[in-house]
């Protein structure tokens, strides 16, 4: 839009044209968005001019539907100019209930959604090149075929989907899940209110959505302010049960907080946002400093040359604008995608540019900020010396060739691989021609555990089963024995199997130098019996652990578990278990509990 000179006085006064202008664009369903470039140098103009320009435009957002968006730098500039807008489209429409003979009609949207990553779709190149009508998508079929005779394909109607219950795969039907699905009615109800230093900012979960009273219902505005302004007097925030809409299978928990609006215009409303569960809920325990020895704690002027970085990089400094504003701020890797995009369509071959300055300014640290706050940063480094952290030497890597440490049979090959590893294929070969392939197995912390030796297609499957606990790999063995779902009785048996491999490792045991394996085998127990839904089996075994060590005098043994926390299995961890969470450390010494 182009905009000329407003005429004074010949056609009335500014503000009379202004608002005429402004009627005319409401009349006539016309939308204005006025960016107002500010820049640092401007401070030195008319300060008369400018508080004008600000006063008019200030008439056209209010008597229009106008925005005014003021920035400062070239980042807030690109993150202010949009591409699109995004019509917002209410989640809920209905009543939010109070009470059983109270209800206030609201309409909730959402505040804030997450930018996601445009999605890629598979092209095909396999449609000749003179078909115009070619889609080139790509479609993916599924067939699912009987593991008793794998050439013959299932149809839908003999189809059932089944669910694992421990070692058994439970079959339901789509009419049986239908009927023990959850189904609540769709509803916003209020639960009650708490104090809002209970609800600590980090509980809040998804996206946050905006309660607002019924547009043109006059009653349902001053009910939903005069809620939010008592709220906010008296700090409180609200409770509430939400069902967005008819057949939602999950109910919503969360949280309202006021926000009262400071435009006469615009009515109060709420803030929404999610709450967890108690399963959703990670407490994580981080020791304090003031626990640590004082030649471990910082001292004064450490702790002064900590503060002072920290302040020096607060990004909203007083009399400056806010840097990275969420809503100035543009997504550097959507813009560079799409940057890339635009190049790729023109030029297939051609090559990407180097970053742009302005995106820099976001993915960057600013330079003149760490120039200006160089002594800051000598100081803190002068205050702590830095050591560099040598690297852990790899275990010894091992190559079985023969047969698994849980293995009667000879010249058998390896069993499963332990749950919690990484596998990958390694160039080193047995190099005996033998029909084996070598991998490396890699744990979660990247310290390689072992090398084995692994079938390759084609070979006879039941020769490298684990078929019993051995002394060179037990967890392993454990878990591969755990992982079998030929038969049942596996779970069973490796158990059983573990239970006595731990007693055996702590009876032949030499001043304890086979704790740490028995230690070991008895937390993979303890995990394989919380997954398998066999709690109980691990507390008996635990209580039969105490009477043993105490009958043949191995209390170190007790103390050594004792000092890794090894615990009951509680019924938080395992439903089928019967001992409460506050008395799981309470086993040594303790008679076994009669299970009703």
């Amino acid at each position: 839009m182009r905009a000329t000179r407003i005429k004074d006085p010949y056609e009335g006064t500014k503000e009379d044209q202004v608002n005429t202008i402004a009627m005319q664009m409401t009349a006539h369903g016309m939308k204005m968005e006025c960016i107002i470039f500010r820049a640092k140098q401007d401070c030195d103009l008319d300060k008369g001019v400018m508080e004008e320009n600000d006063f008019l435009l200030s008439l056209f957002s209010n008597k229009s539907s106008s925005k005014m968006v003021y920035v400062e730098s070239a980042t807030s500039l690109l993150g202010a100019l949009r591409t699109r807008n995004i019509s917002p489209v209410t989640t809920y429409r209905g009543d939010f209930e109070l009470g059983p003979q109270m209800r206030i009609k609201v309409w909730v949207y959402k505040k804030t959604s997450e930018e996601k990553f445009p999605t890629l779709k598979k092209y095909s190149n396999k449609a000749p090149p003179t078909d115009k009508f070619a889609t080139h998508e790509v479609k993916v079929d599924y067939e699912y075929k009987s593991v008793e005779d794998p050439k013959r394909v299932v149809p839908p109607e003999q189809r059932i989907k089944g669910y694992r219950y421990g070692p058994q795969v439970v079959p339901i039907s789509s009419a049986e899940l239908d009927a023990v699905k959850f189904k609540p009615e769709k509803s916003v109800k209020l639960l009650g209110f708490t104090s809002a230093s209970n609800i600590m900012r980090q509980y809040y979960m998804k996206d946050v959505n905006l309660f607002i009273a019924e547009p043109g219902n006059t009653k349902a505005i001053l009910a939903i302010s005069a809620l939010a302004r008592a709220m906010k007097e008296m700090n409180k925030v609200a409770i509430v049960r939400c069902v967005w809409r008819q057949g939602q299978t999950n109910v919503v928990i969360g949280v309202l907080t006021p926000n009262l609006s400071e435009n006469d215009k615009t009515p109060d409303s709420f803030y929404f946002n999610v709450l967890p569960f108690a399963e959703d809920v990670r407490e994580f325990q981080f020791p304090s400093f003031s626990n640590l020895p004082p030649s471990k704690q910082p001292n004064e002027q450490q702790q002064e040359a900590a503060d002072k970085l920290v302040q020096m990089l607060d990004l909203a400094p007083a009399g400056k604008e806010e840097a990275l504003q969420p809503d100035l701020t543009p997504n550097p890797v959507l813009l560079r995608f799409y940057h890339s995009l635009e190049m790729k369509s023109k030029d297939p071959i051609a090559t990407l540019p180097p970053l742009d300055a302005t995106l820099k300014r976001i993915t960057e640290p600013d330079a003149g900020l760490l120039n200006q706050n160089g002594v800051v940063f000598e100081e803190f480094r002068r205050c702590f010396e830095v050591k560099e952290n040598p690297k852990l030497k790899k275990s010894s890597r091992r190559i079985i060739e023969e047969k698994p440490s849980g293995s009667d049979k000879e010249g058998e090959g390896t069993g499963a691989v332990a749950m919690d590893a990484i596998e990958y294929p390694s160039k080193v070969d047995t190099g005996k021609g033998d029909g084996y392939e070598s991998k490396d197995i890699v744990d979660k912390q990247g310290d390689y555990s072992s090398k084995v030796t692994f079938k390759k297609e084609g070979d006879d499957e039941s020769k490298f089963k684990v078929e019993k606990i051995g002394d060179d790999n037990p967890v392993q063995d454990f878990e591969a024995m755990l992982s079998r779902r030929d038969n049942p009785e596996w779970v069973e048996k490796a158990i059983n199997n573990m239970k006595q491999k731990i007693i055996s490792l702590v009876e032949n045991s030499f001043q304890g130098d086979n704790y740490l394996k028995a230690w070991e085998c008895l937390v993979a127990l303890r995990k394989g019996c919380i997954m398998e839904q066999e709690p109980t089996q691990f507390n008996k075994f635990l209580y039969k652990l105490d009477k043993y060590c105490h009958e043949k005098q191995l209390d170190d043994f007790l103390e050594y578990l004792y000092q890794r926390d090894v615990t009951l299995i509680s019924s938080a961890e395992a439903p089928e278990s019967k001992v409460p969470e506050c008395i799981t450390r309470i086993w040594m010494g303790k008679k076994e509990p009669k299970v009703e």
